[in-house]
């Protein structure tokens, strides 16, 4: 049975045959003037005409002196006629080869073709070439979608073949673009200004995290790569911005699961004189507005639950549902009281456990099985360091969380612009971190300055890609297109590469 290895012997063979022959296998220049897909959908107005197409070989089949080439490019594919009395022959300077030469011609490889657009006998829509170059000569065979490409470590290592052999998981892509240019669009729309804000930070914060630390060498210190994009998007409304977001990478310190990555993208906006309220009615017609636009329907089928974000959103609140669930008063209760609860509930009780975490714990054990579109309110302070205070409830902030299909996918505040309470929080966290809670926040002491010189009443709110995931129904590492995997080369590649350290 041939080997991996054997296929590129043979394809290097071809190579070098091409390379006699003085033709350049990878030429920099191409002339297309058509995309497949508008050959196909404009057939009744392009029939008869001459377009240059370009793209991959997926299929070469040769009779004599006749042969047909199957090209796909992004857009779609389309069979290439060859005939020998019309397909000019070889010219090696403008990388052009002909019938004589299409045995040196693989699945893989990228072609230019020129000729007239055609319907072949069988009625299959055809590009009649009298031309025909090669762009690329690939070296590895692309594995075709009849053998299935389907094992998963596989995949997520070489995604680019995924993509080539597995359409779905290529528009699977293209939907998560649309998902944020539909993001962008509505933020556009209603006036926010898009400022990037630094990646690396003297301090992070903005979320319960661990972060990665890295060393700036021009200023010989510690760093550590965002976990949010919060603190610096608040100092822009300090600085006089009403409406401001940012879309990025944010990167957290933490384990893999359905859910989560260590590194993924995420938006924030903050809208000056604007509350709690405001951002809950802005965002469900975001929600709406993005999920129309990236999957074109309101009704979806997620995790087992029906999700219909067309309907009336729920409002949930925090305490009364740990209350009738648990019988835990959320402001009262012991940590004994606490541990209990989520020892009864099979959850996980670590050695540094604190209320904040326990409670949160036994929250998500009700969210998981929760279809929404629901607003969970009134979340403990303790548990939101930069939410403002209900009015009504000191104990309570004034913050929103979207609860869908058993996730939370979202998170809003009425921001906290109180300089003093915002110190006090930052310490009652950073007592937290030094007793061992590494996802704490840390003291951002220019943060608090900021507040000093006066931010204005503001909402903030943030969702990651998590919503694209849940929506696109798969999971964390399903849904980026290069998920991060240990390092590993496989034997086959230190095979070929004998005389190349590869770590």
């Amino acid at each position: 049975m041939a080997t991996l290895q054997d296929f590129r012997d043979e394809r290097l063979r071809k190579l070098q045959n091409l390379k006699d022959l003085g033709v350049n296998p990878y030429p920099a220049e191409t002339h297309r003037t058509h995309k497949i897909a508008e050959i196909i959908t404009q057939f009744d107005n392009l029939q008869g005409q001459v377009a240059t197409i370009a793209g991959r070989i997926v299929g070469i089949r040769k009779f004599g002196k006749i042969a047909f080439i199957v090209v796909k490019d992004y857009s779609g594919q389309v069979q290439l006629f060859l005939k020998s009395d019309t397909l000019l022959g070889l010219d090696a300077a403008n990388s052009q080869i002909g019938i004589a030469e299409l045995p040196l011609l693989d699945t893989g490889d990228f072609i230019e073709a020129t000729g007239k657009i055609i319907k072949s006998q069988t009625g299959e829509i055809s590009v009649e070439a009298t031309n025909l170059r090669i762009l690329t000569k690939s070296l590895r065979p692309m594995p075709s979608a009849t053998e299935g490409f389907t094992n998963k470590e596989e995949r997520m290592r070489r995604r680019y073949v995924d993509m080539n052999v597995n359409q779905d998981v290529r528009d699977r892509f293209v939907r998560r673009s649309e998902f944020w240019k539909a993001t962008r669009e509505y933020l556009n729309q209603h006036e926010f200004v898009e400022i990037n804000v630094p990646v690396i930070e003297h301090t992070t914060g903005g979320a319960d995290a661990n972060p990665f630390m890295t060393h700036m060498d021009a200023l010989d210190q510690d760093f550590y790569l965002r976990i949010s994009h919060e603190l610096p998007l608040k100092r822009l409304i300090g600085a006089g911005f009403e409406k401001v977001y940012d879309i990025g990478p944010r990167f957290r310190n933490e384990n893999y699961s359905d859910e989560h990555l260590p590194e993924h993208v995420a938006m924030e906006w903050y809208w000056a004189y604007a509350n709690w309220q405001d951002g809950m009615k802005f965002m469900e017609d975001m929600y709406k507005f993005v999920l129309e636009k990236a999957f074109g329907k309101l009704q979806f089928q997620l995790n087992g639950k029906d999700v219909d974000m067309s309907k009336t959103w729920e409002v949930w609140d925090y305490e009364t549902v740990i209350r009738e669930r648990y019988n835990i008063d959320v402001y009262n209760s012991s940590l004994d009281e606490v541990k209990k609860a989520l020892a009864d509930n099979k959850l996980e009780v670590e050695q540094t456990e604190n209320r904040a975490r326990g409670i949160d714990k036994l929250w998500k054990n009700i969210r998981r099985d929760v279809a929404g579109p629901v607003w969970l309110i009134n979340t403990p302070k303790f548990i939101s360091p930069l939410a403002k205070s209900n009015p009504g409830n000191e104990q309570t902030v004034q913050r929103f969380q979207p609860i869908i299909a058993g996730s939370e996918l979202g998170n809003g505040f009425s921001e906290l612009n109180d300089p003093i309470d915002q110190l006090n929080r930052f310490v009652e966290q950073q007592g937290m971190r030094e007793a061992g809670d590494d996802e704490a926040m840390m003291l951002d002491i220019d943060f608090v300055e900021m507040l000093e010189y006066g931010m204005p009443p503001a909402c903030g709110y943030g969702f990651s890609e998590r919503v694209f995931w849940i929506f696109e129904g798969v999971t964390a590492r399903e849904g980026v297109p290069f998920p991060q995997l240990r390092a590993e080369i496989d034997n086959t590649t230190r095979e070929i590469y004998p005389d190349i350290k590869l770590g």
